[in-house]
């Protein structure tokens, strides 16, 4: 017998969320009388400048064009100096992750470091927004006496937008390797159960922005003096304090303001590189 009963209408399809898809590396080897760029590949998103400066080190300035980052997102960051290389890396300006709908954006950032060379990995702040869930794995490998300062800083939400972060999902994990042999090892997670307890005393308390540097180099130790000479003299609402022991110094930070967090790390990052920062950072 032939059902001739109508059959309902098939659902139409559901396109799928378009997603960030991103991956830029550099390479840099030592010339003659400068730093030489022996690769540059960008794909989707993610982009490297190497605009001109007039210093002695190139800067690597990464971005991406998404303008942010959100649940199933993908992004690839890729640094290689060669023996006797400096230079700086950072990013064009904060990074964004937004809320997902389930999955994590997932964010890699891998550097490397020949003998002799100084890597300054200073990207600026990383802003999470409510809902957010960011999986994030900074893995640099130094070689022979390489000399590496690094920075990272995360902002809860947007304080002028009156912005508050209730639920989170945020791993974010750092590893130093020095000749194959890991030397620091940094992971760190924050979640909504954390952000619920935040009154404890090993919590945030009334903190929106958090942030760790860290130099990593023969000596790095003798580096102590004088960062704990800056935090002598902190603004308002910002805690902070440094650790040094072989070969390693750690600054861990918290504030009650973003601004205030970033001037702190700005005095601090001059001390541990010597230098200015990038030029993007001021813009």
């Amino acid at each position: 017998m032939n059902d001739l009963a109508p059959r309902p209408p098939a659902a139409a399809p559901v396109a799928p969320h378009q997603r960030v898809r991103g991956r830029a590396e550099v390479a840099l080897v030592a010339g003659p009388r400068a730093a030489r760029l022996t690769r540059l590949f960008q794909q989707g998103s993610a982009k490297a400048l190497l605009p001109r400066v007039h210093t002695d080190r190139p800067e690597v300035v990464f971005l991406n064009t998404a303008g942010g980052l959100t649940g199933g997102d993908d992004l690839h960051l890729s640094l290689s100096l060669g023996d006797g290389v400096r230079a700086v890396a950072t990013t064009q300006t904060a990074e964004r992750a937004y809320a997902s709908l389930g999955a994590p954006a997932r964010m890699t950032v891998h550097l490397q470091a020949g003998a002799g060379a100084v890597l300054h990995w200073l990207p600026q702040e990383t802003i999470l927004f409510d809902r957010a869930a960011l999986h994030r794995r900074t893995e640099i490998d130094l070689a022979g006496d390489a000399d590496l300062v690094m920075a990272e800083t995360l902002v809860l939400g947007r304080a002028a937008m009156g912005e508050t972060v209730r639920h989170l999902d945020c791993r974010d994990l750092r590893a130093v390797r020095r000749d194959g042999r890991a030397v620091l090892v940094d992971p760190f997670r924050l979640t909504s159960d954390a952000l619920a307890r935040r009154v404890g005393p090993a919590m945030l308390g009334d903190a929106v922005a958090l942030a760790v540097l860290a130099r990593v180099a023969p000596g790095a130790e003798d580096t102590l003096g004088p960062v704990r000479a800056a935090l002598a003299d902190l603004s308002p609402g910002v805690r902070g304090a440094a650790s040094g022991w072989d070969g390693r110094v750690v600054v861990r930070l918290l504030a009650a303001d973003a601004f205030a967090l970033r001037r702190v790390v700005a005095r601090l990052l001059r001390v541990m590189t010597g230098r200015a920062l990038p030029r993007v950072w001021a813009a």
